[in-house]
Order: C-alpha cells, then sequence, then structure tokens
C-alpha cells in the first residue's frame, strides 16, 4: 500500500469517530450527518444534518454568504435582504459619509429599494456544494518532492479538476486544502456582485464602546447592518444594472424572538479565517514571546498618531475611521492571545502532549523510523526561523502603516507591468493602480502619514539587528537631525504624498509620472528597504517556511495516525464551516463571574454624554425612558447581548448565530478579550464567542429606526415560550 493510500484510509477513518469533544471545532458542513449530528442532538439541537447541508434541495446553507471575503452574512427575507455586522459594513457605509451627509455618525436608512445605494467591488458568494478531492489532487505526488515541485504537481492537477467540473456558466469553483495539505476539498460556488447598502444604525450604536470595550465582554454592542442583493430579471448573477431586481435565495433564515436561555443550544454558520490548532510547541512560544510582542508595540505607536489626529479633526476622523479600527482590532486581540496562552498554560500543555506523541510513536517501530523524529525537527526549523519571522513582523507592520510607501508600490508595480510585458502590459495595469490609489487617496491625509513615518521609521531601525535591514534610513536620519527632521525633508521633496498630482499625472502622462517616480526620494527610500528585506530576510525566510510546511504536513498526518481516539476537525481557511455550542458565561479570573446576557440596561450605565465611545443618540435614551420595546423585550429589559462557547474567529464576524430550530437568534461579532488565543489553543472554560440579540437588532431597526417596512420581509416565529 502506498503513502497515499494509507492516508486516506486515515483520513477515512477519521470520518468515523462519534466522540467528537465538546464546544470545539470548525466542521465540514457536508460531514455534519457522519460526524457530528449526533453529538449536535445532544446538546439539545431539534433539526438534522440534512436541514443545515443539503444540495438537492434549500437548506441552511443556502442562506449563508461570504461577505466581501472578509465576513459572513445571512440572507433574512424573500427579498435578498442581508444581515452583517456594523464593522463589516463599515467600509461601504464610510465610503458614502461625507461631512454633510455622515451616516457613520447619523446612520443611515433607506425608505424603499430606490434609495438603496450600489457599492461598487462588494461582492456576496454561495456555497453550491462542496466535494472531496484528495486523490485527483494528490496524484503524482511523492513524499520525497521538495515544496516548490510538489506545490507544482498539485496546482495542475487543481487545475485539472477545475476544467473538467461540470457546473453552470455563471458559477465558479476553487480548491482548498486542508490538514497542512493532507487532504483537498472543491467548492462550486455562484457571487453576486450587485450589493446595495439598506441601513446601518449610527455608530454610536453599531459600534458602541469602540476601542474600549472592544474584544470584552460585558458587551453593549448593536453591530450589524443591512444590505440587499441585486441579480438579472432571470435571478442570476449580473454587474450592477439600474434593471436588477432583489435577488429571490433558496432559503431565507426565521427570526426567533424566543431568545436564548443559559445551556441553549447555538450553532454559528459561516467562513471562519485562519486558526493554527495543530502548531508544535516552539510555534506557540515564538507568538508569546517575539511576534504578537512586536506587533503590539508597533501598532501601539501608529494608533496614538492617528487618533491624535482624529481627535483634532472630523475630516479626518472619517477618513481613517475604518483604518483606525482595523489596526486597533488586531492590536488589542494579539495583546489577549498573549493573556490568555498564558492563562490558560497552553505551551506546557503543547509540550505534554508532545511528549505523549512521542512516547507513542516509539512504541511502534514503523512510527518511529517515519516519525521518530519530527518533534525535534520541528524545534530545530522553529529555532532557525525565530529571528527572521521577528524581522518580517517588523517589515510588514511599518511598511503597510505608511502609505506614502504603498503609493511607491503601486507605481512599482505599474513600472514593472511595462518592462515585463510592454506597452500591452502597461495599458492593462494602469486601470487597476489608479483604482487601487484613488481609493488610497480618498482616506489619506499627508499630515498624518509624515507623523507615522516619523515615528514608525525610527522604531524600524532601533527595534531590529543592523545586519537585517538597510542601512539608508539611519544615514539619512543622521544627516538630517533626527527622524523629526527626515520627515519633514521627505514629504517636502516627495510628490508621492501628493493625490491630485499622482493622479492626475496617470489620467494625462502616466510615463512622465513614472519617470519622476523612479527619482523620488521616498521611492528610492521604499526600494531599498524592500531590496534590504528581500535579501537579508524573505530569501532565507521562504525556504524555513517551506521546511517547516513539509514538517508541519507530516506531523499532521502523524498526528492523526497517532491519535486514533482524538477527533480532528480542519483549521479554519475561509471556507464554510459550523461550529455549535451552549449558552453559557464564564469565569475569567479570581471572584470575577460574567453572566451570559447584557441588557439596555448596563448601555445607560455606561453613558457618557458626548464621549467619542459612549455617547448614546437621544432617541434611543427615550425609548429606554418609556421602555418602548415593542414585542423585542423581555420581562420589561431589552436584551442586547449574549455569549456561548462557539468556536469562531475572524471572518465569522456576521455570522448567524442559530437556535435548536435553525432560527435566527443573534449575530456573530466579536470573542470575548481572555478567549481570543483560541485560534491557536481553543479552551471551553473562557472561550467565548460574543453576539448581538436578534431582537435587539429588530428593535433598532424598527423603533429606533422607523424602518419597520425591512420587519414586514421577515419571518418572525416563537419556537419556545418564555
Amino acid at each position: 500500500m502506498n503513502w497515499l493510500k494509507r492516508l486516506l484510509i486515515s483520513l477515512a477513518l477519521l470520518l468515523t469517530v462519534v466522540n467528537v469533544r465538546a464546544d470545539e471545532g470548525m466542521w465540514l458542513p457536508q460531514l455534519l450527518a457522519r460526524l457530528n449530528e449526533k453529538h449536535m442532538k445532544g446538546l439539545g439541537m431539534k433539526i438534522s444534518a440534512a436541514d443545515i447541508y443539503n444540495i438537492n434541495k434549500g437548506s441552511l446553507k443556502d442562506a449563508i454568504v461570504s461577505f466581501g471575503g472578509f465576513c459572513t452574512g445571512e440572507i433574512i427575507s424573500a427579498k435578498g435582504l442581508v444581515l452583517t455586522n456594523h464593522h463589516c459594513g463599515f467600509d461601504a457605509i464610510q465610503n458614502h459619509s461625507t461631512l454633510e451627509r455622515n451616516y457613520i455618525h447619523d446612520g443611515f436608512w433607506a425608505k424603499n429599494h430606490a434609495e438603496e445605494i450600489p457599492n461598487a467591488g462588494l461582492f456576496v458568494t454561495f456555497i453550491v456544494r462542496i466535494e472531496e478531492v484528495s486523490s485527483q489532487v494528490l496524484a503524482g505526488v511523492t513524499p520525497a518532492m521538495e515544496e516548490k515541485e510538489r506545490q507544482s504537481v498539485v496546482d495542475k492537477n487543481i487545475a485539472a479538476v477545475r476544467k473538467n467540473l461540470k457546473k453552470e456558466s455563471y458559477q465558479d469553483s476553487h480548491v482548498r486544502a486542508f490538514f497542512e495539505g493532507n487532504q483537498y476539498f472543491l467548492f462550486v460556488t455562484e457571487t453576486y456582485r450587485d450589493v446595495r447598502l439598506v441601513g446601518a444604525p449610527p455608530s454610536a450604536i453599531g459600534n458602541f464602546g469602540k476601542d474600549t470595550d472592544n474584544w470584552m465582554w460585558p458587551r453593549h454592542t448593536g453591530d450589524f447592518s443591512l444590505f440587499r442583493i441585486y441579480a438579472g430579471k432571470d435571478n442570476k448573477p449580473a454587474e450592477y444594472s439600474a434593471d436588477n431586481i432583489p435577488y429571490t435565495p433558496k432559503r431565507a433564515l426565521s427570526i426567533s424572538l424566543s431568545g436564548v436561555s443559559e445551556n441553549d443550544f447555538t450553532m454559528v454558520f459561516g467562513f471562519p479565517g485562519r486558526t493554527t490548532q495543530y502548531l508544535h510547541s516552539a510555534a506557540v512560544e515564538q507568538v508569546i514571546n517575539v511576534n504578537d510582542p512586536a506587533k503590539i508595540a508597533i501598532r501601539e505607536k501608529a494608533l496614538a498618531v492617528i487618533d491624535a489626529f482624529m481627535r483634532k479633526d472630523e475630516q479626518i476622523k472619517i477618513q481613517y475611521a475604518a483604518k483606525y479600527a482595523g489596526i486597533q482590532n488586531s492590536y488589542k486581540k494579539w495583546q489577549g492571545e498573549v493573556l490568555g496562552l498564558t492563562g490558560t498554560h497552553a505551551l506546557a500543555k503543547k509540550k505534554t502532549y508532545e511528549e505523549e506523541f512521542l512516547k507513542r510513536v516509539n512504541s511502534k517501530p514503523e512510527w518511529k523510523d517515519q516519525y521518530g523524529s519530527l518533534v525535534n525537527d520541528l524545534q530545530k526549523a522553529y529555532d532557525a526561523f525565530r529571528v527572521y519571522g521577528k524581522h518580517r513582523d517588523y517589515y510588514t507592520e511599518i511598511i503597510n502603516r505608511i502609505e506614502a510607501f504603498t503609493v511607491a508600490a503601486q507605481l512599482n508595480n505599474l513600472i514593472s507591468a511595462k518592462e515585463k510585458n510592454g506597452e500591452e502590459g502597461f495599458k492593462k495595469a494602469l486601470p487597476q493602480v489608479q483604482n487601487r490609489l484613488e481609493d488610497l487617496y480618498n482616506e489619506y491625509n499627508p499630515a498624518v502619514d509624515k507623523k507615522l513615518f516619523e515615528t514608525l521609521m525610527q522604531l524600524f531601525v532601533e527595534g531590529q539587528d543592523a545586519e537585517y535591514i538597510s542601512s539608508l534610513p539611519r544615514q539619512l536620519a543622521a544627516a538630517s537631525g533626527g527622524f523629526g527632521q527626515l520627515a519633514e525633508k521627505m514629504y517636502a521633496d516627495s510628490w508621492l504624498d501628493d493625490g491630485s498630482k499622482i493622479l492626475d499625472g496617470l489620467k494625462n502622462d502616466a510615463a512622465a509620472l513614472l519617470e519622476k517616480c523612479r527619482k523620488d526620494p521616498m521611492n528610492d527610500l521604499a526600494m531599498a528597504l524592500s531590496s534590504a528585506y528581500t535579501e537579508k530576510v524573505n530569501r532565507r525566510l521562504t525556504e524555513l517556511q517551506n521546511n517547516i510546511n513539509r514538517l508541519q504536513r507530516s506531523y499532521m498526518q502523524a498526528q492523526m495516525e497517532v491519535f486514533k481516539e482524538k477527533v480532528f476537525y480542519p483549521d479554519a481557511n475561509s471556507t464554510l464551516r459550523v461550529t455549535y455550542g451552549t449558552v453559557k458565561g464564564y469565569n475569567p479570573r479570581d471572584a470575577v463571574v460574567y453572566d451570559y446576557y447584557t441588557y439596555l440596561d448596563g448601555v445607560m450605565e455606561k453613558y457618557k454624554p458626548g464621549d467619542y465611545e459612549f455617547d448614546v443618540p437621544e432617541k434611543l435614551r427615550q425609548l429606554y425612558q418609556v421602555k418602548d420595546y415593542g414585542p423585542y423585550g423581555q420581562n420589561g429589559k431589552m436584551p442586547v447581548c449574549f455569549i456561548a462557547r462557539n468556536h469562531t474567529t475572524g471572518g465569522n464576524s456576521g455570522s448567524p448565530a442559530l437556535d435548536a430550530w435553525g432560527n435566527l437568534v443573534g449575530l456573530n461579532f466579536d470573542r470575548v478579550w481572555e478567549g481570543t488565543m483560541s485560534d491557536i489553543n481553543y479552551d471551553p472554560s473562557i472561550c467565548r464567542n460574543i453576539m448581538v440579540d436578534i431582537r435587539y437588532v429588530l428593535f433598532i431597526v424598527d423603533k429606533y429606526a422607523g424602518a419597520g417596512h425591512l420587519i414586514s420581509e421577515m419571518k418572525l416565529v416563537r419556537p419556545k415560550q418564555r
């Protein structure tokens, strides 16, 4: 029996095990009937796996979309109404906001279809079906292959699988690797590109608590926004047209007014981005002590710069709101990740696990021969990787924060396109570069970027070993009298911070502009930094990463073969997954116990008039004063958020939280701070996902916004008595 057959048999055996650990896991929906249904029903689920995933008739999967490729959304009406998070729709909300028409501050509600706003570039993707294609993709692959050669064979096989696939002309497909490339699945998809903004609460509701409350519990945020999918008259995907009509879905979610109670079954359906549950202990140690601390320090500096400008200038606040939120989100997440990994003794648990792995491996000669050195080899590989990983994080975090460097990179891409592919390549690349730079300059302020340059370039030089970086920034700073003076000189001499000149140049005489770019001092510095990084860090980093990938793939295969009693779920990779658990509070530290629900009372307790984070709109205060909650309140109170043991991560933002009957009860938007390490080490004692109660969403839409016409589209149910 060759290695591939043995691997596929091991994977098949894996999928027959049903003693699933409670709460943990991101499961492929087409495997639920075989792998999870019994356990899900044991936790209280009332529907079947076929109700969740079915390719022969409408099922819950047909109401779930990948929203823009970065979040999840769900269909909540027969007219293609999509619910997702406020922070997922924020870029669209921001793009339509001005000082005179500030949808970030005031919110937005379309009164009819004609007022719904198109969003260029925004799309939603449905999953039509999922098929395993491991044997086809791995055909011709051998264990002796180098990574580059292996990937070449895999890529050719994937191309053949997609080429031979039977699908509709308006459908697409992609193949994703699972279990570190030991298994592959094909996804057939349908993408709709006419997605219009329908409604969004003001940020004082949709982002209540902002930075202070981000990743925290208790939470009181109405983190939602509404969009609508439009289709051609045949209900098929179509580019934007005024003649398009609201999409009629195969399935729309029913919405429960019953709420949830402690220990109730909940299920989250969505597109989680990336997890790394099966890492070697050396990788976890570097996350705790090297990578996360470096990124936290850099983002702390960047946030301080941007915040100082945003607090003084409303226009800058609008321009930089989305960027600031994105920077801050990961910054705080990494802090919680380090706290959680340390507090749950994740490193010690990994080492204990590896000791047991080696004990079992050494007990069988065939395992010892094949896997005996894996743990030690991975340790050596990560030891070599350590210093390069640190310098990678410094480079990517700092260079990506300074937008003048981003402009230089885009213009250099245009230069490269012309040099490699002549005038034809240049003409093809020019519109893409123009669009990207237009988007960048719309949310750009030269003064902010100059201060970021001053602050971060100093950190770039002082925080790294000189042998791994270009000497040019240090030399320029010394010649200028410091980084502050260097920033003044660079931005005075450079064209790259002047959006009108750059965009006009690209439009009227791109060739002349690119010649100026070649000689621009900011471009010279960007090129020097990039060249040094490529030569001194990235080339070696790529070699080391390829070796780690090879070893990790073998380690993954070995774990599944050695730990027969353990059920392995694949790491998240932005594909459709189901996670499930129960509603539960938690005890994060000594003498602290958190309940599982929050109410509008808590919003008012946090209220600070005029505060950037905790102001509350007057109308919401009035509704609270008279307790006008309509049918959405419970026992005289208005539920806002709740938590449960659902294993979620980035990409699950906007995912529906479903009850035992498959009805919508909440909208996933965050995790608790102590449990953000769930990407690496899920621990059911403190890992909780945070959801806005769907009744709070309905209350805001109906009673606050007066958008009852949207409520009338939805199917409201009461599956259980209160």
